[in-house]
């Protein structure tokens, strides 16, 4: 494909922003959650960015008061390690997707094709020629909650394996792993949670339940104040300063426990070529708990600490 002289300079700037934006999980909330401020009809920016919220609370819990007294040190490393992967991945991935989008809406005129260079799968190419074409906002949604799981699936889901099957998962309520968390200014919690981690059907279900729930009527400008309010730091006082009584500082900031990890960057397997694409996935998925989470929450909190307590004196 021959490119101009601007499309080159393009190319070259959203590598760069890219690259910025991709440094850690900090850079990576602000990066979703300031696009989203200037395009709010890219629903999944937002969704991404309280997604990516979590993630760096899940990080700094293993650096708390209370992981860091039940798992061990390489353990806690390595799963921070895969954390860090799948989110460094997926926003390696979908940013230049984002970027695209927005100097499209600056030109006036679509530059999905450059979406190749970028190593963007035809499913989300075409996803997003769709979106331009029709505004379907939920389905572009949906397709980026399938594209995002269907990227961690070999690298990081099946590559981790030992990682999904280890004692993590006999403690998944309690690490809240596999449990997202959407906060609120007046102290409530709300998410949603999937009972089978390793299985992509289940994690795309949730993705879509967590879309539902976050753009839902009721609830949806809680949690933009919430996100407008408070500044990400990756520590669950971030949103526990907000509780009636809020547990001070149990787990640390992260950018003062976890160094810049470099990935190696490489080509962005298109999975697409090789893997069907459901029509189950692009299905409206059934709420089969009650979205709000605040003493399910607090109760989990009690749980950890007496198993905690309990290790500590066994051994």
């Amino acid at each position: 494909m021959h490119l101009s002289k601007t499309e080159k300079r393009l190319l070259h700037s959203i590598k760069v922003q890219t690259a910025r934006a991709n440094r850690d999980n900090i850079s990576r909330t602000k990066a979703y959650e300031q696009f989203f401020k200037k395009h709010p009809e890219i629903q999944w920016s937002f969704l991404a960015g309280m997604v990516s919220r979590n993630a760096g609370w899940n990080m700094c819990d293993l650096e708390g008061i209370w992981f860091s007294r039940m798992l061990g040190l390489k353990y806690r490393r390595h799963l921070f390690l895969t954390y860090e992967e799948a989110n460094w991945r997926i926003f390696q991935d979908a940013y230049p997707q984002l970027l695209l989008y927005h100097y499209s809406t600056r030109n006036g005129r679509p530059l999905f094709h450059l979406c190749r260079f970028f190593f963007i799968t035809p499913f989300m190419t075409k996803a997003w020629i769709a979106f331009w074409e029709h505004g379907n906002r939920e389905k572009l949604v949906t397709a980026l909650i399938i594209n995002e799981q269907n990227i961690i699936e070999k690298p990081v889901i099946k590559k981790q394996s030992f990682v999904f099957h280890s004692l993590l998962f006999f403690l998944q309520d309690w690490m809240h792993f596999s449990t997202v968390l959407f906060p609120t200014c007046n102290g409530k919690l709300y998410g949603s949670s999937v009972s089978h981690f390793r299985n992509i059907d289940e994690r795309i279900k949730l993705g879509k339940r967590l879309a539902g729930l976050l753009f839902s009527k009721e609830l949806f400008q809680q949690f933009l104040e919430f996100s407008c309010r408070t500044e990400p730091t990756g520590a669950r006082f971030d949103y526990e300063q907000y509780r009636d009584k809020p547990r001070f500082h149990e787990t640390p900031m992260l950018r003062r426990v976890y160094p810049v990890i470099s990935h190696q960057e490489g080509k962005t397997e298109q999975w697409d070529m090789f893997r069907r694409v459901k029509k189950d996935w692009f299905i409206e998925p059934e709420w089969e708990e009650d979205p709000q989470l605040t003493e399910w929450y607090d109760h989990k909190q009690k749980q950890l600490h007496l198993a905690v307590m309990v290790k500590n004196w066994i051994y």
